[in-house]
């Protein structure tokens, strides 16, 4: 289970950088609230050490600024441990904290922000319940809200400045501290799915913790693409997995293409197997290969996979292999288009499949399997000189067969047509050297 001393440490680095100094003007001036953007961002959270990360949750978070506030939703899980929701309710216009609350299976707490901080807190393991009174005139902002906060900042090369943070706990003396904004510098962060992206690497100290934290912010978007926090000798990673990521810009219809592979009476059938060949090019290339087993059926239990090929599913794939080429991950089906893929299995032994129920219309059928790549190639041992009378006549090679066997694999593809209802189309899905 995630230890107790981890979790502390992951919630400390998610609101690690806190502060409590300066004026609401002074803190008015700083923020530029056009840059924030609606929308839910889940970040994968790790514990670092040295070049091993360890996965052992996610932060997915939800951003609305409207009507004046801004609010986040936090939903926290991690390994071993329920889900639990933290909200944060901010003013828009200078970012103070108007609302907090937080529920899991470890305390309850709900604050509201205004000339005091009023609410209360439950240590569900105690039982103990805190009632929360104390002075909140002073400008601050809530500890949930300082990813963002930080995001709004006017970043440029070598700028620095405080923050005035608010993070209620029960054994705080003080729930005010100081965050350092001690370094911003120009930096890149490379997603997988996007490639490389100019960001603003920024390095916050907390004085009185020693804790220490350093985002990699946007340029362009201001988001907020990986945090990296240091706490008490551990170090927590939380990156952007990009879950709104889709570049398949193709419209996708359910209802239509569940009908395709459904709703017909056609029926796509055939058989599986690969064309063996010569290794030309390998260190048998200059030897006399015989015996090669030219036709190599996909053995039964075989997946074959049936896609079908309209513009969604045609610019997912082009856009897939533009993806692969650049060395980034593949982009993620929509749910509702994964459902609408069908699946069947080579069920004998000479490689056959059979598709049934099709709407007239293009289908890629995909497979892939391993065989046996067996051969025979004759071995020159030695050599025997021919005389007649004395005098040399020719030279001819001494010879033995032997036999290799080695792991080979087939990816087979195809685009298939059914041009009519009812009609029963036949294919070979062959791979061969080309």
């Amino acid at each position: 289970m995630f230890s107790q001393f981890r979790k502390s440490i992951l919630i400390s680095s998610a609101s690690v950088l806190l502060a409590a100094i300066g004026g609401e003007s002074q803190a008015q001036e700083k923020f530029d609230s056009k840059l924030l953007k609606n929308g839910k961002y889940t970040l994968a959270c790790y514990a670092v050490n040295g070049s091993d990360e360890s996965a052992i949750g996610t932060f997915t978070i939800g951003i609305n600024a409207s009507n004046d506030k801004l609010a986040l939703t936090t939903i926290t899980a991690l390994a071993g441990l329920e889900e639990w929701k933290d909200t944060s309710i901010s003013n828009l216009s200078n970012f103070k904290p108007i609302y907090r609350a937080s529920h899991s299976t470890l305390k309850d707490m709900v604050l509201h922000f205004g000339n005091n901080v009023t609410g209360y807190h439950i240590d569900k393991k105690t039982g103990k319940k805190t009632l929360i009174k104390e002075a909140g005139d002073k400008y601050f902002i809530d500890s949930y809200t300082y990813p963002f906060i930080l995001s709004l900042l006017p970043l440029t090369s070598g700028y620095s400045t405080d923050l005035p943070v608010y993070e209620y706990k029960p054994a705080n003396g003080d729930n005010l501290k100081k965050a350092v904004v001690e370094e911003v510098k120009n930096s890149t962060w490379v997603s997988k799915y996007t490639g490389k992206h100019d960001v603003w690497e920024v390095t916050v100290v907390e004085p009185s913790t020693d804790e220490k934290s350093i985002s990699y912010i946007d340029k362009k978007t201001r988001r907020l693409w990986q945090i990296d926090s240091w706490a008490n000798g551990q170090q927590i990673r939380m990156v952007d997995i990009e879950t709104d990521f889709n570049s398949v810009k193709a419209p996708f219809d359910k209802d239509e293409t569940m009908k395709m592979v459904k709703g017909g009476n056609s029926i796509i059938s055939g058989q599986v197997f690969a064309r063996d060949f010569n290794d030309n090019g390998t260190i048998f290339a200059k030897m006399q290969v015989m015996n090669i087993q030219a036709k190599q059926v996909a053995p039964r239990g075989t997946k074959v996979v049936l896609i079908p090929y309209n513009d969604y599913f045609k610019e997912w794939i082009k856009t897939n292999e533009s993806q692969r080429k650049k060395g980034r991950e593949g982009i993620a089906l929509l749910d509702e288009a994964a459902q609408c893929i069908k699946t069947t299995q080579v069920y004998d032994d000479q490689g056959h499949f059979e598709f049934v129920n099709l709407m007239p219309g293009e289908y890629l059928l995909y497979t892939e399997f391993g065989y046996d790549h067996s051969y025979s190639v004759a071995e020159v041992v030695g050599y025997t000189d021919h005389y007649i009378n004395g005098m040399f006549q020719s030279t001819s090679t001494n010879t033995v067969n032997r036999d290799y066997s080695t792991g080979a694999g087939a990816v087979v593809k195809k685009v298939v047509r059914v041009s009519k209802p009812g009609e029963k189309v036949e294919v070979k899905l062959k791979k061969t050297r080309a």
